[in-house]
């Protein structure tokens, strides 16, 4: 695997501990997708330890396969037999994703250890993340992702808060029967809102006449209509509609974003960074989607403050230009596990982080309300 100006970059050195942690940290209401619904976050962490500082990461796997194959038990498993034994043997993080290549899909598995890191080798440094990866401090845009709701005017009503709170673009999740006359009703009250929709995989590709019908709303996008790891239906949906074309979940690695560029299958592409294998990974699409003029953004996984973080460092690479899913803490948990909530000024920017490394701080007390597990592995 290449990763061109990030392959030298040395792993910390005299790693002294790593322990997995799994919390599950309350969602102040349920989110639901054309797949699930979720009342909570229940999130791996990685705690790698040297000396006297502490790399964080977070695996972005459910504790269900209903969004990806992979789950927190399985990289669980991943991680602690087959990736952190590795680390011994292993001096960069070019040689990291060399190894990585061998271990077959586990990609949130591999970020998550990669993201801690990360966040160590950066704070070793004494550098920001953004820094440490040689790029420039920005105000990142904000971006809201509204779930599937029961009633119409309950989605407005999160349409009306995002509007006032001045998101730069609202995200609404769409399914079968709760799609045109929603964004039909939302389009009724806000006329030139940055607007998308997004239907996790919800529909088949001979129903691109009805989806034909999202065109009259002027949306930004449509984010993944079709089938969770296809590429090919998505190139011939595009040619039958005009509103562009997201891909999310389809896009798992660099491979996959040449593919989906080269077939025309998207116009966009929503990077996660949790999904695709890290950080070292998502720039990697970024600069590859950049180079061939595809805007790119960042995804969420409505991670705890700490995935939140790397979401936001990911961001100062230039050819992240649309917002992103990045939204207050407060949309999402009362109480968070960290001690920096992500806010919005007044124009709905959000700052980096202040710190080394990711830059985020642990709330002890926090954290040790919502661990359910921990266990030390290495």
């Amino acid at each position: 695997m290449i990763l061109n100006q990030h392959d030298n970059l040395a792993l910390p050195e005299s790693i002294d501990a790593v322990e997995l942690i799994l919390v599950n940290v309350p969602f102040k209401k349920p989110f639901s997708t054309s797949n699930y619904t979720w009342t909570g976050k229940e999130a791996l962490l990685v705690k790698i330890t040297s000396g006297e500082l502490t790399g964080w990461g977070e695996c972005v796997a459910d504790p269900d396969p209903f969004y990806s194959p992979e789950t927190v038990t399985s990289s669980r498993f991943i991680i602690k037999e087959f990736i952190l034994p590795e680390l011994k043997n292993i001096k960069t993080f070019g040689q990291l994703y060399d190894y990585f290549g061998k271990v077959r899909g586990n990609r949130m598995a591999k970020a998550a250890v990669e993201n801690a890191l990360l966040d160590l080798a950066a704070k070793q440094k004494g550098l920001p993340l953004y820094t440490y990866l040689g790029y420039k401090p920005v105000k990142i845009k904000s971006g809201i992702s509204i779930g599937i709701k029961e009633k119409t005017y309950d989605v407005l009503y999160e349409v009306d808060e995002a509007v006032e709170k001045n998101y730069h673009r609202v995200k609404v999740k769409i399914t079968k029967g709760k799609d045109l006359s929603v964004i039909r009703d939302i389009r009724k009250h806000y006329l030139i809102l940055p607007l998308m929709a997004d239907a996790n995989g919800a529909y088949l590709q001979s129903e691109w006449e009805h989806l034909q019908k999202l065109d009259r709303f002027n949306l930004m996008m449509i984010e993944q209509p079709l089938g969770y790891d296809d590429i090919y239906e998505h190139s011939i949906l595009q040619t039958r509609i005009t509103t562009d074309l997201c891909l999310d979940e389809s896009i798992h690695s660099i491979a996959d974003a040449r593919t989906a560029i080269a077939l025309n299958a998207c116009r966009v592409i929503n990077i996660k960074q949790g999904r695709v294998g890290g950080m070292l990974e998502a720039l990697a699409i970024a600069e590859y989607a950049q180079h061939h003029r595809v805007p790119v953004w960042s995804g969420g996984m409505d991670e705890t403050g700490i995935g939140r973080a790397f979401n936001l460092h990911l961001q100062t690479h230039p050819g992240f230009t649309l917002p992103g899913d990045t939204s207050e803490t407060s949309r999402y948990f009362n109480e968070d596990i960290i001690n920096e909530p992500v806010v919005l000024d007044a124009e709905g920017y959000i700052s980096l982080p202040d710190g080394n490394g990711a830059g985020v701080s642990i709330n002890n007390d926090s954290m040790g309300k919502f661990t359910v597990a921990k266990e030390l592995v290495y």
